[in-house]
C-alpha cells in the first residue's frame, strides 16, 4: 500500500515495531513515528505490549509529564500498556486504542512472546529494526562464514512467513514487511557492505523491504527523560548539525515507508 492510497475506513493502519533482539532503536523509533503521524494531523494510539521494560509508555508519559510543566502543548498519542499476560485485556485494549484512530502502533518486547505474535499478525506494516551488523543479521537469516553469502532465513524469518499466511487466510490482507536498517557510527565499512549485500539476498528470498533508518546519536538517549523527540525543535532552543541531520534522517524514513496517508507535509 503506498503512501498516497487512501486508508481503509473504519479501521486503523496497524504498525508493529517488532524484534526479539534488544538495542535495536525499535522503541525509540516506535516514538518517533507515532509523533509524527500526529504533528502531521493524524489521530494515532500507541501501544506498548513489553510491560518489563515499558520503554514507550514511559517515554510518553515523560512526554505528558513535560508538557505539564512547561505549560506547552504537545502532540501526545492515546497510549496504553499491557498487562504480557491477559488475552481477553490484549482484545480489550487493542479495540479501545482502534476506536477512532488513524494508526495503531505497537511496540513489542525484545525477546519472543506470544502477544508480539498476535500483534505481528494483524500489522498492516510490520518493521523490524535491526543495526548493520551479522549479530543483528543472523535474527532473520544464516550467512556462510567464508563467503558471507546467505545459507538459509533465520527462524523469526519464518515466524514472519507464517504470520503473513495466517493473515491472509483471516481476512486476505497481505502485511508489508519493512526491515529498517539502522545505521551504527564507527563501524566498518566493509562489514557495512557485507550486511548490505546479505540483506539484499534475504529480502528477494523472503519478501521484504529495506528503507534507512536513524543514526546512533547520543541526542536520542537524551531526549528520553523529557519524552522529546526531533520533532520538538521549540524545546530544543538552538539546534545543531547533530539534530538538523536526524531530523533529516527520520523524513527520509517516514517518507520510505510508504503509509496510506494523504499526501501532506511530514513536519516543517
Amino acid at each position: 500500500m503506498g503512501f498516497d492510497e487512501p486508508m481503509g475506513a473504519g479501521k486503523p493502519h496497524v504498525i508493529v515495531f517488532a524484534n526479539e533482539k534488544g538495542g535495536t532503536g525499535k522503541s525509540t523509533t516506535a516514538v518517533h513515528v507515532a509523533i509524527a503521524l500526529q504533528v502531521r494531523g493524524a489521530r494515532v494510539s500507541a501501544f506498548d505490549l513489553d510491560h518489563r521494560q515499558r520503554t514507550l509508555g514511559r517515554y510518553l508519559d515523560n512526554r505528558a509529564e513535560t508538557q505539564r510543566r512547561a505549560g506547552r502543548e504537545l502532540p501526545i498519542p492515546r497510549h496504553a500498556t499491557h498487562d504480557g499476560e491477559t488475552h481477553a485485556r490484549f482484545e480489550e485494549q487493542f479495540a479501545a486504542l482502534s476506536d477512532g484512530a488513524d494508526y495503531l502502533v505497537i511496540d513489542t518486547p525484545g525477546r519472543d512472546d506470544e502477544f508480539a505474535r498476535m500483534a505481528a499478525q494483524r500489522a498492516d506494516t510490520l518493521v523490524t529494526p535491526m543495526n548493520d551488523s551479522f549479530v543483528d543479521f543472523d535474527l532473520i537469516g544464516q550467512v556462510d562464514p567464508d563467503t558471507y553469502k546467505v545459507t538459509r532465513p533465520s527462524f523469526y524469518a519464518e515466524l514472519i512467513w507464517d504470520a503473513r499466511k495466517a493473515r491472509a487466510k483471516a481476512d486476505g490482507s497481505t502485511i508489508d514487511w519493512v526491515v529498517l536498517r539502522n545505521r551504527v557510527q564507527h563501524i566498518e565499512a566493509r562489514n557495512m557492505r557485507r550486511v548490505s549485500e546479505a540483506l539484499d539476498q534475504l529480502a528477494k528470498r523472503v519478501g521484504f523491504r529495506i528503507i534507512p533508518g536513524l543514526g546512533e546519536r547520543v541526542i536520542y538517549r537524551e531526549l528520553f527523560p523529557k519524552g522529546l523527540t526531533m520533532l520538538d525543535a521549540r524545546e530544543f532552543g538552538e539546534m545543531g548539525l547533530a539534530h538538523v541531520a536526524a531530523r533529516q534522517e527520520l523524513r527520509e524514513m517516514m517518507s520510505a515507508l510508504g503509509l496510506p496517508e494523504p499526501a501532506l507535509p511530514l513536519f516543517a
